[in-house]
């Protein structure tokens, strides 16, 4: 291998970091502010608490790598579309070297009520297409933050559901979308600094 080669090796290196937090979506401004999308939301709201910008293009993700209280972070924002999230949260820990349980996932939940926000240690994938992709590719043994984005009639039919997650807010969610999106936001950093009993036990009630 050349010097320059080499040098080119060193110098695009991933740092090392704590965790990976990743926020699903579906890349293009098409679904930016969709309900599906509360995920990606949430990780820009991260990465500006950490002082960083989505300026890395790798592991078919956006990556932004930064700090929150001194816990390393690289929060990303996968552009596979949601139902091949898997393949990029595999490539995020190929690339960080990370475990699955350095890995935290936020995403949008059809069966939690709108403004309620549930974190849980590990466990399955719920009806969730995106987390079903992850747990295919990375198991089960990861920490995850749900957010609800119900419809007000609960029992609509599994169209009505794609179509729901996929149509943004209305004027008269929003408020409430956007408090939520801050309060998750606000939890996935106490779960990183305090642990995830301490944040599960704040705000799961």
């Amino acid at each position: 291998m050349s010097r320059l080669a080499k040098w080119l090796g060193r110098t695009s290196a991933p740092p090392r970091v704590d965790r990976v937090v990743v926020g699903l979506g579906n890349p293009g401004d098409g679904y930016a502010n969709t309900r599906h999308n509360v995920g990606f939301q949430v990780a820009s709201r991260l990465a500006k608490r950490a002082r960083a910008d989505f300026a890395v293009k790798a592991a078919e993700s956006r990556i932004a790598e930064g700090a929150i209280d001194g816990v390393r972070l690289a929060i990303a924002r996968p552009q596979t579309f949601m139902n091949d999230s898997g393949r990029a949260v595999r490539k995020l820990l190929d690339r960080y070297r990370a475990d699955p349980d350095a890995l935290f996932v936020v995403y949008d939940d059809v069966d939690l009520p709108l403004g309620k926000i549930r974190i849980r240690e590990r466990g399955g994938p719920g009806t969730h297409n995106g987390m079903r992709s992850i747990v295919s590719e990375v198991g089960e043994g990861f920490a995850r933050l749900r957010i609800g984005v119900a419809p007000a009639e609960p029992t609509a039919e599994m169209g009505d559901l794609i179509e729901h997650v996929l149509t943004p807010f209305s004027a008269d969610e929003r408020a409430i979308a956007d408090q939520q999106i801050a309060r998750a936001a606000e939890a996935v950093e106490v779960a990183l600094r305090d642990g995830i009993q301490k944040a599960m036990a704040t705000f799961n009630g």
